[in-house]
């Protein structure tokens, strides 16, 4: 699983239709690496770096917005092993909007769960491939 997430393509991956992700900078998943990056809805640009930290191969690892479009984003990976070839793999958001529309817009309770959802179903599919 975590080969998966070490791959500097991953966001690009699991970045749904309909939000393109450009790329400026991304570090392999490793302790302080950081990621650069700007998700495009539509023609609207939302520039982001997150850095990680917590990494471990076996148990997961976080990213933490460093300068974006929220007050505040942590994302945690937690990863459990469910036999020799099943992981069991659980994301925990804490976030804070600002005080922008920018924010509460694009990034409100039902876009997020909507985005993980799909991030699930890519996560699955490529890993059953």
């Amino acid at each position: 699983m975590a080969d998966y997430h070490r791959d500097t393509r991953a966001l690009q991956r699991l970045t749904p239709p309909g939000v393109w992700v450009q790329l400026q900078r991304v570090d392999p998943l490793a302790e302080g690496s950081v990621s650069e990056f700007t998700l495009w809805f539509r023609p609207l640009p939302v520039r982001w770096t997150a850095v990680h930290s917590r990494v471990d191969r076996a148990r997961g690892f976080t990213d933490a917005q460093r300068a974006g479009p929220l007050k505040f984003w942590r994302h945690t990976y937690s990863f459990t092993a469910e036999g020799t070839a099943l992981t069991r793999v659980a994301e925990h958001i804490e976030y804070e909007h600002d005080s922008g529309l920018r924010s509460r817009g694009l990034f409100a309770r039902p876009m997020l769960t909507s985005l993980f959802a799909y991030r699930r179903r890519a996560t699955r599919r490529a890993l059953e491939r």
